[in-house]
Parts: C-alpha cells; structure tokens; sequence
C-alpha cells in the first residue's frame, strides 16, 4: 500500500523530496532558471561579442573614411599645386607681354624723339641756308651798285676789272666772292677819292 504523501509527476518521480533531498521537480524548476540565467549570460556575451565586432567594423569604415579623406586631400593639394603653377606661368607670360610692349613703347618713341631731332636738324639747315642766300643776295647787290659806281668814276681798265668781278658774283655768290666784292668796294671807294682829288 503506497503512503498517501506521496505523489507521483509527469516524469514517473516523486514531487516530494525523499530523505530530506530536493524533489525533482524542484530540481526541474532549478534546470530551468539555471538555463535562463545561462541563456542570458549567452546572449549577453554575444551581446558583447557583437558589440565588439561591430567597434572593429565601424573602426574600419573610419580608417576607411581617414584612407579617402587623405586621398582628397592629397588630390585637392596637388591640383591646388597645378593650379598655382598655372597661374605663375600665366603671371610670367603676361609680365613678359608687358616687358615686350614697354620694349615696343620705348623704341617707338626713341624713333618719334630721333625724327624730331632730324627735322630740326633740317630746318635749322633751311634757316641757315636761307640766310646764306640772303647774304649771297646783299652782298651780289652791294656788288652790282659798286660796279655801277665804278663804272661812272674810274678809268676803262679799273672799270673792266669790276665788271668781271660783279659778273662771277652773279654766277657764283659765296664766301670767296663776297672777299671780291668787298675788294672791289674799296677799290671803287679809292678811286672816287682819288676823282674827287683831282676835281
């Protein structure tokens, strides 16, 4: 006859513990806590796991982004460095431009300046010439009425001398017959005193 303190569970054990020891289904409901205590445990390591993994892969993508991020940098530098380059270059061409048209500038104005200087020159030669002939004209005038006069006071021979004389300063006035002229100036002055003397 079985004691009726007894029971019998789903598993064909006693509920109640035997001889002071635990019953199974205390021990069935101490499995399962420690099954969720270590279920927990499991999903918090991988929990942490994950977490980790997932440091490593976002400091990954940093690294990848610090990679791109140089590179941009390095090509930003170097197109940077073209683009100076560049804008030296164009800086020089244009400065040298500028040289070549001050060079340009200056030649045509050293022209400008060197024909005004010859113009000058030629009209300073003009003006000389000019006066030139107006002495040449003055003194072949002076020369002629001389020999009017030598002609009215002085003897046939004189008077031929002067003839000659006002002749070649008709066709050549200049210096050398201006000495002529002059010369038959004084001869006419003398012989007219030399007239009026023995008047």
């Amino acid at each position: 006859m079985m004691d009726k303190d007894t029971s019998v569970g789903a598993d064909g054990l006693s509920d109640k513990p035997v001889g002071g020891a635990e019953s199974p289904a205390e021990l069935r409901r101490r499995i399962e806590e420690t099954r969720e205590r270590l279920g927990g445990t499991v999903e918090e390591l991988a929990a942490k796991a994950d977490v980790k993994a997932r440091a490593r892969a976002r400091g990954a993508e940093l690294k990848g982004r610090a990679s791109e991020a140089g590179q941009a940098a390095q090509d930003k530098a170097a197109e940077a460095g073209r683009a100076a380059q560049e804008k030296a270059a164009e800086a020089g061409r244009a400065a040298q431009e500028k040289a070549a048209e001050a060079g340009r500038a200056a030649q045509e104005k050293a022209a400008e300046a060197g024909h005004a200087v010859q113009e000058k020159a030629a009209e300073a030669g003009r003006a000389v010439q000019g006066k030139a002939v107006e002495a040449g004209h003055a003194v072949q005038g002076k020369a002629v009425e001389a020999g009017h006069v030598v002609q009215e006071r002085v003897p046939e021979r004189v008077r031929l001398t002067a003839i000659s004389v006002v002749q070649a300063a008709k066709r050549h006035p200049g210096p050398v017959l201006i000495g002529a002229g002059a010369g038959a100036v004084v001869a006419a002055g003398l012989l007219r005193r030399r007239s009026n003397a023995r008047g």
